[in-house]
């Protein structure tokens, strides 16, 4: 393994190369990334990066949010097999009907969607900045793409708007079980629950806290528990350990990882800078239009 990092620093060098991964990637790969983060953290440091080259640690949907915002820079997937399934749950062939159905509405698309999804879009929004995003729109009326729980989360915050929810889900967050939640209180009866808005209302609603992996981190960084159930993916825990290593983390028995997330290896990364392989290439105009509701949000979520 030392002999892959230290060509992978070599290769950074040599090629003005950054590595951006996200919490959910193995740990090994968290290790070597210059950033490590949530989708909304990711899409500014890919927006604000002078590197020539992007190797973004993710899923698909990632990489393309990366190029859109640089396209003049080389962004480059460690495997290009790693999609999200969420991401394809919306089309744009429905957004078509809900406009024509309600004239006004704001088409609020979650940033875990494919780039044509974005282009058939007015705002994009992360599970960080959602609720700040959609309660800025002058829109009443929001239909919320791809993710029903997220979107329900957010309507729970909002009441004055009338909200559309589209039926597409996180396999991951969406598989977690009330019975398996009361397992695990049961077991540590002391710990806080803290979950992703991706997961559904009977985890939400035992919740103690309910946010973005961020906030997660930031949740427990700043908590004087010492105890926590954790309902996300499993690749957090690697950030939770840096920031409260004294601390206990506890997840769900069975369905906690992303097996697409898990594909990017240090391996994958060696590879694709070697190579420069498994470049993210769009065509300009799915460029331009994918980059309006990703400049949107980035404009409302400062």
């Amino acid at each position: 393994m030392s002999n892959t990092i230290n060509r992978i620093n070599e290769l950074k060098k040599e090629k003005n190369a950054v590595i951006l991964a996200h919490y959910y990637c193995p740990e090994d790969t968290q290790g070597i990334a210059d950033h490590i983060g949530d989708s909304f953290y990711l899409a500014k440091i890919a927006k604000e990066t002078d590197a020539d080259i992007i190797v973004f640690a993710g899923v698909r949907f990632m990489g393309e949010s990366a190029k859109i915002l640089n396209p003049d820079k080389k962004v480059l997937m460690p495997d290009m097999s790693a999609d999200c399934p969420m991401a394809h749950m919306a089309s744009v062939e429905r957004i078509a009907e809900v406009r024509n159905e309600h004239p006004g509405i704001a088409v609020v698309c979650y940033i875990n969607s494919t780039a044509e999804l974005k282009c058939a879009s007015d705002v994009c929004v992360t599970s960080s900045n959602a609720k700040k995003i959609v309660k800025a729109l002058p829109n009443n009326d929001i239909y919320f793409i791809p993710d029903q729980n997220l979107g329900r989360h957010v309507a729970m915050a909002i009441p004055e708007k009338r909200f559309i929810f589209n039926e597409g889900h996180c396999p991951i967050h969406h598989g977690f079980t009330e019975d398996e939640l009361i397992r695990l209180k049961r077991l540590h009866p002391n710990a806080k629950v803290l979950a992703h808005p991706e997961s559904r209302d009977c985890i939400l609603k035992h919740s103690d806290y309910i946010g973005s992996t961020a906030g997660i981190i930031d949740y427990v960084s700043g908590s004087d528990v010492n105890e926590f159930i954790i309902f996300t993916e499993e690749g957090i825990n690697y950030a939770l350990k840096k920031a409260a290593p004294d601390k206990h983390f506890y997840y769900p028995s069975v369905g906690c990882a992303c097996a697409d997330m898990k594909l990017n290896t240090p391996e994958a990364i060696l590879n694709v800078l070697e190579s420069e392989q498994n470049e993210v290439l769009l065509d300009s105009k799915t460029m331009k239009n994918a980059l309006e509701p990703l400049e949107k949000m980035l404009e409302l979520g400062k």
